[in-house]
């Protein structure tokens, strides 16, 4: 006899929403959670982020309304303020996620839990549980580099917190967490430097797309800084010394990584269990999230599939029905729609252009033009769209956005390629205009063909 038929450790999206929904179907339900409920991306991931966007846009809205007619007088921003606003927000999401675990009858942990054997975690406090099934949600943490002086540095976790905002900021990395942090701070009022080791950013995203944004972060003040890395940092005050492998130094009074972020797996007691983790630290995971050990599970972000909330939200929901509800469920990791909060933003779903290119010929439209509400602002920032369809069986591969409300656009646009729908199909939907949205359906040339047939490919063409 077990004390619970499930034992949650972890209480992010992923977590919470398996404990919930398992709750709901009549499994006896527990959860621990050391730090708040709700995760990396309710406490400190998506949710505060987007709140520091919307923040970060109004320097540029107050510039834009001239152009319309409005005078603005003068404006100053208070980053103690910003994050006071933002502190209360997040705390009242926090408490729903409680409250919400509360009403499913879900019995709550506030403290670290770690396993024992395949079916008994320990609590911090020394307290045991028995549960016939156990749920490994812990998420994901920031990656740190080994490097001298790293200790002054911070991640993207403690930048929510800071007490201040510094006047020049070295932000660490070329993903989509540093471009969306150059964007903030930038339009906060920082001098921004973006350090990546390679000559690019967003790696895995379209490369015209994420050529398209590097150049439009670059045109709004952002220095970028590729090809090498920082070699060790001195700490100082107000400002800190850091020196890169190239031989450059550079000052900044915040100096923050954004160097990935690796699964969440230590002291979790995975080995008593026997739990098996696969290349790069994740918890090994078949299609129904269930390791090798039959009673233990896991979701999310430390299992590295797809690191993305909604995923893991869909991945805790399959959990609880394939085990709970009797229906065997698996989360669908193909085609999902994503957006990146840069500035401008970035909205895609589907095979980049090199992915594409690689499986036969593919026909690429694009389109690039200023959005109207930049016309009479005087700015001269372009949109970027694209669609890949594949030239025989006419199907939509892919499609990025680069500009305003991308994210917006590509939700609904996700739910047309999820479907495999053709060339045709948007070709022969009717526009709304005006809107930039509607150049995904009047795009009727192809800008260029790439790829090879898989006859071309076979004969080494």
């Amino acid at each position: 006899m077990f004390d619970y038929d499930l034992f949650v450790i972890g209480a992010g999206s992923g977590g919470v929403r398996a404990a919930r929904i398992s709750a709901q179907l009549g499994a006896k339900v527990a959860i621990a959670e050391e730090f708040r409920f709700g995760g990396t991306c309710v406490i400190r991931g998506c949710v505060p982020k987007k709140l520091l966007v919307y923040a970060s846009k109004f320097s540029t809205a107050f510039a834009d309304a001239k152009g319309f007619g409005w005078t603005v007088g003068e404006s100053a921003f208070d980053w103690r303020a910003l994050i006071a606003a933002k502190d209360a927000e997040i705390d009242r999401l926090e408490g729903i996620y409680r409250t919400n675990l509360e009403r499913a009858g879900v019995a709550i942990h506030a403290q670290r839990a770690r396993l024992t054997d395949s079916h008994t975690v320990e609590l911090a406090d020394g307290t045991r549980f028995t549960a016939k099934h156990i749920l490994i949600a812990t998420g994901g943490r920031p990656f740190l580099p080994d490097i001298p002086g790293v200790e002054h540095g911070i991640t993207s976790n403690e930048i929510f917190d800071l007490k201040q905002l510094p006047e020049r900021v070295l932000l660490v990395g070329g993903g989509y967490i540093a471009c969306e942090f150059a964007g903030i701070l930038n339009g906060l009022g920082a001098k921004v430097t973006l350090l990546n080791r390679r000559p690019a950013i967003l790696r895995g995203f379209d490369e015209e797309i994420a050529t398209h944004v590097l150049d439009a972060l670059k045109a709004r003040g952002i220095d970028f800084i590729g090809n090498t890395e920082v070699a060790r940092i001195e700490g100082g005050t107000p400002e800190h010394t850091v020196h890169l492998s190239d031989g450059q130094t550079l000052q900044a009074g915040l100096v923050v990584f954004a160097t990935g972020r690796v699964p969440n797996t230590g002291g979790l007691g995975l080995d008593a269990a026997g739990v098996r983790l696969a290349a790069g630290g994740a918890i090994a995971v078949d299609a129904y999230s269930q390791t090798g050990v039959p009673s233990v599970y896991a979701v999310g972000d430390v299992t590295d599939r797809l690191q993305l909330t909604p995923v893991a939200i869909r991945e805790g929901q399959a959990f609880a029905e394939t085990v709970f509800g009797g229906r065997p469920t698996r989360a669908d990791h193909a085609t999902v729609a994503t957006a990146v909060f840069t500035q401008p933003e970035i909205g895609t779903v589907g095979l980049t252009e090199a992915e594409a290119a690689a499986q036969g010929e593919v026909e690429v439209y694009t389109a690039a033009f200023r959005p109207m509400d930049h016309i009479l602002a005087g700015r001269n920032e372009r949109m970027l769209m694209k669609l890949l369809v594949a030239r025989e069986a006419r199907t939509v591969l892919g499609c990025h956005i680069a500009g305003p409300n991308a994210g917006e656009m590509i939700q609904s646009v996700g739910i047309a390629v999820k479907m495999g729908a053709t060339k045709e199909d948007f070709d022969a939907t009717v526009a709304v205009h005006p809107t930039a949205a509607e150049e995904l359906v009047t795009m009727k040339t192809p800008t260029r063909i790439v790829g090879c047939s898989a006859v071309q490919a076979a004969a080494g063409g």
